[in-house]
């Protein structure tokens, strides 16, 4: 399926010299430069009726610029019936508090049951969306909050607004090694050189900032709150690492189960038993992509997560000795 695009404006005074898709940008700011520039190159961009393909093509006060155009649909997947924690919703976006074990895209090993199958079924005017209107991810195993445009327009918006660090993710996680004071991680990540499936810190990769303070200190381990200032491919995971502090139960980056001496068999059976990475999106803070009203969600700790720092803090509290 596919959804129309008709646009009509005028070029003012200020904008005469202009480059076309710089006009178009700043006349039609719910779509992208990239979207607007192939729409000039395919002809679907109108200047007093005549169409052109030329995106350096300098303006003028007072033409009329069209645009005439089409969205396909970009989503490939079919609606399923899957039961979503949805924390906000109206005209514009949907909030969700991601499950653990919830994929957010299909793909190889998971051509369904993900979270773009559940918003097709939820919203199936979302289908006009690219990515059925998914702005960032989250890992399968990491839970928490997420914001899904259900508009082309809010898409945009929130899209440039992750893109200037306008919006805000907070993390809870929970790192083997005891951290005495946060910091921040100002490291690229990139695909790595010989597990394809693994990012890491490359000065090939691309910019990553994650900022951390201690939450809860533990006889062997600690509790954090982080913030991403940008969204790499596994970025909490890889920058933890790269400081010597893996997640617990992060089973790509090193994640095993490394008890404190004398610990008990409940708690050595605890941590064992915790099988996806210690990370919850727990706070989301964004401008509205259409009344601009800043927004704020926060997402319970989940369960399990919750279970582990209970265990965490009695074995701290039966070995006060270690924490002196």
């Amino acid at each position: 399926m596919t959804q129309e695009i008709n646009l009509k404006s005028e070029i003012t005074a200020t904008q005469t010299g202009q480059r076309l898709d710089q006009a178009v940008a700043e006349l039609f700011p719910d779509y992208s430069r990239t979207r607007i520039k192939e729409w000039i190159l395919a002809g679907n961009v109108f200047i007093d009726g005549i169409a052109i393909t030329r995106p350096r093509e300098k303006v003028l006060e007072s033409q009329i610029v069209e645009v005439n155009a089409t969205i396909e649909e970009e989503t490939q997947a079919e609606a399923q019936q899957i039961d979503l924690d949805i924390v906000y919703e109206d005209d514009h976006i949907i909030v969700i508090n991601k499950q653990a074990g919830l994929v957010v895209h299909p793909g190889a090993g998971n051509s369904d049951g993900t979270l773009m199958n559940a918003l097709l079924h939820h919203c199936p005017e979302i289908e006009h969306v690219p990515r059925a209107g998914i702005v960032h991810r989250l890992d399968k195993d990491t839970t928490g909050l997420m914001v899904v445009a259900k508009t082309v327009e809010a898409q945009t918006h929130l899209v440039a607004a992750l893109q200037a660090r306008e919006i805000t993710r907070e993390y809870e996680a929970i790192v083997i090694g005891t951290m005495t004071a946060g910091g921040t991680v100002d490291e690229p990540i990139g695909r790595h050189a010989t597990k394809r499936t693994h990012m890491a810190v490359t000065h090939s990769g691309r910019p990553a900032v994650t900022h951390y303070r201690v939450a809860e200190k533990f006889r062997a381990h600690t509790r954090l709150r982080l913030r991403l200032e940008t969204g790499r491919t596994h970025q909490i995971r890889v920058h933890m690492a790269y400081i010597g502090h893996v997640l617990v139960g992060d089973p790509v980056y090193g994640g095993r189960p490394k008890p404190p001496k004398a610990a008990s068999e409940a708690f050595i059976e605890t941590l064992k038993n915790f099988k996806r990475q210690a990370l919850h999106a727990v706070r989301l803070e964004l401008a509205h992509p259409y009344t601009c009203e800043v927004m704020s969600w926060l997402a319970p700790v989940p369960d399990d997560m919750v279970q582990l720092t209970k265990a965490l803090r009695k074995d701290t509290e039966e070995h006060p000795e270690d924490m002196l």
